[in-house]
């Protein structure tokens, strides 16, 4: 039915977590962080999981994965200088794609504040485009699945 939410995330719905701490700049004129930084929020975790996997070298990787769909719902505010912790996991992954559904917790909370997908999709860095997504991505993900 339209207009229905999904249900709230949990903690215990996701595979990993990656604490982020907000800034100053966050914040909007309404004293809570705005909503588009939380699409920041997911780049920075998936991509940081990445990075410190050692699947992506943001300078210098042949294979980069692009930003091809996000979404986000949104059930409770968090603000500047609140600490949060960006759970994810791979909700599908194809040959050249993959899905993440990701929540936004308050350092040790329990349910979502708010929580989104992000959908990567893998080319080359040169022509943009669509490869099957690298092995050392896939090393990866593995354990971001099946949660």
């Amino acid at each position: 039915m339209a207009g229905e939410r999904e249900a709230r995330l949990r903690r215990t719905d996701l595979a990993t977590f990656i604490p982020i701490a907000t800034r100053w700049g966050d914040n909007d004129v309404y004293g809570h962080v705005n909503n588009v930084v939380y699409y920041a929020f997911f780049d920075t975790a998936v991509n940081r999981l990445l990075v410190e996997g050692g699947a992506l070298d943001v300078a210098t990787s042949d294979t980069v994965g692009l930003v091809v769909s996000n979404s986000c719902t949104f059930f409770e505010s968090v603000a500047f200088p609140e600490t949060v912790e960006v759970g994810l996991r791979v909700e599908r992954l194809g040959r050249s794609s993959v899905t993440y559904q990701l929540g936004v917790f308050r350092a040790g909370g329990d349910e979502a504040a708010a929580q989104g997908r992000f959908v990567h999709v893998y080319v080359t860095r040169a022509d943009q485009r669509p490869v099957a997504i690298p092995e050392a991505v896939l090393r990866v993900l593995e354990g971001l699945r099946d949660k």
